[in-house]
């Protein structure tokens, strides 16, 4: 099926239900639409606790949240999607549940990757590409479903940065126990599972070495991630817990207001990325999990591996060699 080819004055439904560095790094194709199609209407499609992160993105004009959707039976669910008159609806993150929902509320164009078996029922432009072995950046290949609407070149990993830049961060209320007149330095040790993680311990040394140079440092992180550290955290004034003490909000102003940022491949690091800190994301060089598909956008990020060449994470094997990354080093690259 062809689509239109001026999308000015149109409805599109962007879908990224996930989590919160997959939705970071598919922001970048609402603001493609946005510079290539000024009139069209974005709206993006996600999870409830993602919601306020793309509240901040200004190419995005209206956010539809998915827990909220759910809470309808069938019926009212395609009322509601037709009621918006939607053009099209791009299904970055692939749900089969949605897929049929929109194809029942009609939504005219229905972009899906064709790597699905479902959205043959249920897309009727399907995109050939795949993820798993591709050398682009996720970021990258979020823009292959545009393609559709009319984009012809995929944009270098350097161009995207340029993106970050319809990220508006506003300003917050933090808790009286982080002082903001302080330089401030989050480390995020956890990352509920989705990444390789570096050691808490080398956390720890981390924090202590900061604290020397006249740092404060912020340990931030759920509730469930705080009770896994907290017990053990150096006692100083100058190490603050946060862990389930901010809202999304709170922790996006906080790392704005940081000098730098240190975590494994997880949303914070992408927050700090387009909040223009030093973002240092800690990697292994195992396909797919690799910085050069995950890095963090953003002119000030930066990644670390122990060794580019792990024959280990190479031939696929288990491999801990995340964990060799030295405290010096991400020290230096702190303060550098």
């Amino acid at each position: 099926m062809k689509t239109n080819k001026d999308w000015n004055g149109k409805r599109i439904v962007i879908s990224r239900t996930d989590s919160i560095g997959d939705v970071m790094l598919t922001l970048p194709i609402t603001a493609w639409l946005k510079n290539q199609y000024p009139d069209c209407h974005i709206t993006f499609l996600c999870k409830n606790y993602t919601a306020p992160i793309v509240k901040q993105y200004t190419a995005v004009d209206d956010v539809l949240i998915l827990d909220e959707l759910e809470q309808l039976d069938e019926a009212a669910q395609i009322e509601r999607i037709k009621a918006q008159h939607f053009d099209a609806i791009v299904h970055v993150f692939p749900r089969k549940s949605l897929a049929k929902l929109f194809k029942k509320a009609k939504v005219p164009t229905r972009i899906g990757t064709s790597h699905r078996v479902f959205h043959l029922l249920t897309c009727n432009v399907r995109p050939n590409f795949t993820r798993k072995k591709s050398p682009l950046h996720e970021a990258q290949l979020n823009f292959e479903l545009l393609r559709p609407l009319g984009l012809t070149t995929i944009p270098t990993f350097e161009e995207l940065h340029a993106y970050t830049a319809f990220f508006q961060i506003q300003q917050q209320e933090l808790p009286a126990f982080i002082p903001t007149e302080k330089e401030l330095v989050v480390l995020h040790p956890k990352s509920q599972g989705s990444a390789r993680e570096w050691p808490i311990d080398n956390y720890f040394h981390l924090a202590q070495l900061l604290v020397e140079k006249g740092y404060t440092v912020v340990f931030t992180g759920t509730e469930k991630e705080g009770l896994l550290f907290r017990d053990q955290l150096p006692t100083d004034p100058n190490i603050i817990d946060s862990t389930g003490k901010l809202s999304i909000e709170q922790l996006m102003y906080l790392i704005q207001q940081s000098k730098a940022l240190v975590a494994c491949s997880t949303g914070p690091l992408h927050i700090a990325g387009y909040a223009g800190i030093k973002a240092i994301g800690l990697f292994a060089p195992k396909i797919p999990i690799h910085p050069g598909r995950w890095k963090p956008l953003g002119k000030n990020s930066t990644t670390l591996v122990f060794d580019a060449a792990c024959e280990d994470c190479k031939a696929g094997k288990p491999c801990s060699c995340i964990e060799k990354i030295s405290v010096t080093r991400v020290l230096e690259q702190i303060l550098s």
